[in-house]
């Protein structure tokens, strides 16, 4: 995937490209530590969060995107539909993903251990996702993929991609979030594959083309910000359909 210059300025490996949607003409990538922190709680001044976040909605820009979105992320299952009729950079209301039918659209989702959840169509209708164990619990992948369907956009015709997250070696968790999870009874503390789960959800529901990112945030935390491994800084995951 090229730079544009509002990313290439940013140094070094500043983002993960996703190469999996290029055929359908859409960019996805997930930032990393080298590109800096976009979170909200950042200790930095906000020039400088609020510069990165600038450089990714001129980037967008550059792209043909004029309607960006971004919202504040709760742990649960609202998913926001985008149409037509706007432009700009959006802040919408609590939500943990957007969705959107029309080129020229695009979102971003801040995560550190939780799943950003890229899920794209051939026609460029593609949904953006924030999914930790509440999310995935709440069934927010569920909820996006029936958003597809009702606009005739089958599961069978989509794509799924995993980013960057905690692994499964790397994430224990108590008997309760196993059960809300996966509906699995464990006897204490037990590592659990979010990903793994989330797939498990959209195979269930016709999803066939399923990839998930090899990267960790915590065991690539050199190059990842993890909360588990006790990072305050967050990266965003964002995905743009351009104009065709």
């Amino acid at each position: 995937m090229s730079l544009p210059g509002p990313l290439a300025a940013l140094g070094d490996r500043p983002i993960i490209a996703i190469d999996d949607f290029d055929e359908w003409g859409l960019v996805a990538y997930t930032t990393t530590r080298a590109f800096g922190t976009l979170g909200a709680q950042s200790e930095e001044p906000a020039r400088l969060v609020l510069g990165r976040w600038q450089a990714i909605v001129d980037d967008a820009g550059a792209r043909g995107i004029h309607a960006f979105a971004t919202a504040h992320q709760v742990h649960g299952a609202r998913v926001h539909e985008h149409g037509p009729g706007w432009q700009g950079w959006l802040r919408a209301p609590e939500a943990d993903g957007h969705s959107w039918r029309q080129r020229g659209h695009g979102a971003a989702v801040t995560v550190a251990d939780c799943v950003p959840v890229f899920l794209a169509h051939p026609s460029g209708a593609a949904a953006l996702l924030h999914s930790g164990w509440r999310s995935t619990a709440a069934g927010i992948t569920e909820t996006a993929l029936a958003r597809f369907a009702a606009h005739g956009l089958a599961p069978a015709d989509c794509r799924l991609h995993l980013g960057p997250a905690i692994c499964g070696a790397c994430y224990e968790v108590g008997p309760e979030v196993h059960a809300q999870v996966a509906g699995r009874v464990v006897p204490g503390p037990t590592p659990i594959d979010v990903r793994a789960e989330i797939a498990g959800r959209a195979r269930a529901r016709g999803v066939h083309d399923i990839r998930i990112s090899p990267w960790c945030t915590c065991c690539h935390g050199a190059v990842l910000f993890s909360h588990r491994g006790g990072d305050p800084g967050r990266q965003v995951g964002v995905l743009l359909s351009p104009p065709a």
